[in-house]
């Protein structure tokens, strides 16, 4: 598996909380989205590790494609 699956086409809304850390799945495979559950492990995909500085809420990639990684930038919107 050379490319990410495509989840949903709009972002995850989350609330995270200082100093946690977050494993947003890359490979699209997990049945824990936004978050990882391992499903990577037949694939070249790993976990990104993600750690906030504050209790916020955020929009986690639900396309697998954005620029910013874990963080929704609205490449969304561009696919097919």
């Amino acid at each position: 598996m050379s490319e990410a699956k495509v989840v949903q086409k709009f972002p995850f809304k989350t609330h995270v909380e200082k100093g946690k850390s977050y494993y947003w799945c890359k490979c699209g495979l997990s049945s824990k989205q936004p978050f990882c559950d391992g499903s990577h492990e037949t694939t070249d995909f790993l976990p990104e590790r993600i750690v906030f500085e504050e209790d916020k809420d955020v929009f986690f990639c639900g396309c697998k494609k954005s620029a910013k990684g874990a963080l929704c930038d609205g490449t969304h919107k561009n696919i097919d």
